[in-house]
């Protein structure tokens, strides 16, 4: 069998996971009314269907205090059993075991219910320096109160059907928050010694249990490393988990916090990071307290889990984002097709990035995502039609593969020698070469429906008549656009022709970053670190502004360690000589910089949809999508493109 300890059974007490894939505890914005929806069980199923051996339900609140989001789930009164119920007997009909997580988020509270900003509860006054949060020290009562959550919390998803429940211990949050010294300066029983701080932690554990039937589990989700000055290192994490490991049944290691910016990026790591970044320290706390380990960070394929479950540094490995960008990931490495797997590019942009905006999770390869009532059956043609789709960029591939997925003839037409459109620059950005497998995954996935691919073939008119289509996709993208510039600029040059190789840069540089994506920041990072000085003038309120949070996070921070110069609110007007001449945009004053050998220019596109009008003329079904139709990012092109291979 391929990857043999990824699908051996693995017990804890009466319960078997019929393989070692979990999908770790994720926020996706699907509840309503801090229940299970139709859309979230139906998201749920689909990575059960899919072949996970566990499935661990995002956050449930067990008080009041814990709505940190109106996208919460919460278990706090027993109406709330029965709606569970239809969660986990979707799940469990897949043969998948469930666990929920028990949250409480202290201090690092999002909600605004009604419109304004809640208060928010934590052992001590300790303020978020993330979301500026200024809490108000828990009376003991207030305590009580929330350890009582715990275990009735508890016994409502044992009543519900889960299989176990996980206290949510990680990410700073509020059993964290006791944990930690620097956050908890309490003079009571809950704070103090290291005894003390571990209490609120112990009686929720010991509420949990006097609730619940003896074989439900009972674990802890905890970072190892908070990535912070003041945060729980490594040591700190490991005397916690020998300490609390006799009352628990097994631990789940990650690492990170949500209080901070160097901390929240290890939430949901990046492509920056390493496979499997976490797992020493998962085989530490696995060696020390002889319990069950579970481990999550950057494991996105089937050989990274393998090895660690190999090296025996866990028992089980959370594999999210994995089975986000392909729910059918277990099934396809169980069956030795793990080129047939479309890999997560850890990009963030559609899984937390959405729920950072207040959106339901989806994913930028794959967006039937978080869309399964939609999207997840693609009804199979009436009439067999001939599609020809323009260009091979993410928009593209992903219209040829649905259009010939239903059983349409589907013939590609990229002018390039290569796929992937505008993909294959990105990929060449500092810390975004994994960017590059969404040209991978795309293009397999077309070849795999039978989509003809036509590389260097330009779709002229000609062509068109020739062929005689019954409908076009129009995915042909869009090209660099420099926008005016007043003096005279010898040394302007556009971000994609520093990245292609077509044009060099001096040793003192400005990038104008009008986007505020990966692009300018990108293109500032490769030049410094390759010895210029760069002053990076964004029209934006910071650099990175576009990008999702905990990926500006790392980036501001790679900036910052190379000595760029960021420079907010600014709108580039004019050039000449050495000289860059801007408008500050809140005050509409000028501000002008010296000494400029280059300024390299990210700008808007320009839509490449010139054969509009000759398939109107022709009067060819077609239709528009992705950069063709206005220049935006590889999501937007991937969806439309999905809409339009439904559509034809």
């Amino acid at each position: 069998m391929p990857f043999p300890n990824l699908f051996s059974p693995y017990r804890i007490k009466s319960t078997e996971f019929r393989n070692r894939i979990f999908s770790t505890g994720h926020d996706t914005y699907l509840p309503e009314e801090g229940l299970p929806s139709e859309a979230l069980i139906a998201y749920q199923r689909a990575r059960a269907r899919g072949g996970a051996g566990l499935i661990v339900i995002q956050v449930g609140g067990v008080h009041e205090t814990a709505r940190y989001t109106e996208a919460l789930l919460m278990g706090t009164s027993d109406d709330r059993i029965a709606p569970f119920r239809r969660l986990v007997d979707a799940i469990h009909a897949e043969g998948t075991k469930v666990f929920v997580q028990l949250f409480h988020p202290g201090r690092e509270l999002l909600g605004r219910p009604d419109g304004v900003v809640q208060p928010a509860f934590a052992p001590s006054h300790a303020p978020s320096e993330r979301f500026k949060v200024i809490p108000r020290e828990m009376p003991v009562p207030l305590i009580s109160e929330i350890i009582a959550g715990f275990g009735e919390t508890a016994r409502r998803m044992a009543e519900a059907g889960a299989d176990g429940v996980e206290i949510v211990a990680s990410h700073g949050y509020l059993p964290a928050q006791f944990m930690n010294p620097k956050v908890n300066s309490r003079q009571d029983q809950y704070g103090g010694s290291f005894e003390n701080r571990l209490r609120f932690t112990r009686e929720a554990i010991a509420a949990i249990r006097a609730l619940v039937p003896q074989e439900f589990i009972l674990g802890m989700r905890m970072s190892g490393d908070e990535h912070d000055e003041d945060g729980l290192v490594e040591d700190d994490s490991a005397a916690i988990a020998r300490a609390l490991a006799p009352d628990l049944d097994y631990l789940n290691v990650i690492a990170g916090t949500s209080a901070t910016a160097s901390g929240a990026a290890h939430i949901v790591p990046s492509m920056a990071n390493a496979h499997g970044y976490v797992a020493p320290f998962a085989q530490k706390v696995k060696q020390m307290t002889g319990k069950p380990v579970f481990v999550a960070g950057r494991i996105n394929q089937p050989q990274i889990a393998e090895q660690v479950l190999a090296s025996g540094a866990a028992d089980m490995c959370g594999m999210t984002r994995a089975m986000i960008a392909d729910p059918e990931m277990p099934n396809k490495a169980r069956a030795g097709r793990p080129d047939d797997i479309r890999a997560c590019i850890g990009c963030n942009q559609a899984c937390i990035g959405h729920f950072q905006l207040g959106l339901p999770i989806s994913c930028i390869q794959h967006p039937e995502t978080g869309r399964e009532l939609q999207y997840a059956v693609k009804p199979r043609a009436t009439t067999r039609r001939k599609i020809i789709v323009v260009g091979g960029g993410p928009a593209g591939l992903k219209a040829a593969a649905v259009a010939a997925e239903r059983g349409h003839e589907v013939h590609l037409h990229e002018r390039e020698a290569q796929t992937g459109g505008q993909a294959r620059l990105a990929q060449l950005l500092p810390k975004r070469a994994e960017f590059g497998g969404i040209i991978t995954n795309l293009t397999a996935e077309a070849e795999r429906y039978g989509v003809t691919i036509h590389r260097r073939s330009e779709v002229t008119r000609a062509l068109l008549e020739r062929e005689r289509p019954d409908a076009v996709i129009l995915a042909a993208g869009s090209r660099p656009h420099m926008p005016p510039v007043e003096g005279e600029a010898r040394q302007l040059v556009h971000a994609v022709d520093i990245l292609a190789g077509r044009a060099e840069a001096g040793s003192s540089v400005v990038v104008y970053d009008w986007m505020g994506d990966w692009t300018g920041c990108g293109i500032a990072e490769k030049l410094a670190a390759e010895g210029a000085h760069v002053r990076l003038a964004v029209n934006h309120h910071c650099a990175a502004a576009s990008i999702q949070t905990y990926i500006r996070f790392e980036t501001v921070a790679r900036l910052h360690r190379l000595g760029v110069e960021v420079i907010p609110w600014l709108r580039l007007y004019g050039a000449d000589g050495r000289t860059a001449y801007f408008i500050h945009t809140p005050s509409r004053e000028a501000v002008t910089m010296e000494e400029v050998d280059t300024l390299v220019v990210n700008a808007p596109n320009r839509q490449e949809d010139g054969l509009v009008a000759v398939l109107e003329e022709m009067r060819v079904a077609h239709h528009l999508v992705g950069d063709a139709l206005s220049p935006r990012t590889a999501e937007e092109a991937v969806y439309e493109g999905m809409r339009a291979g439904l559509a034809v």
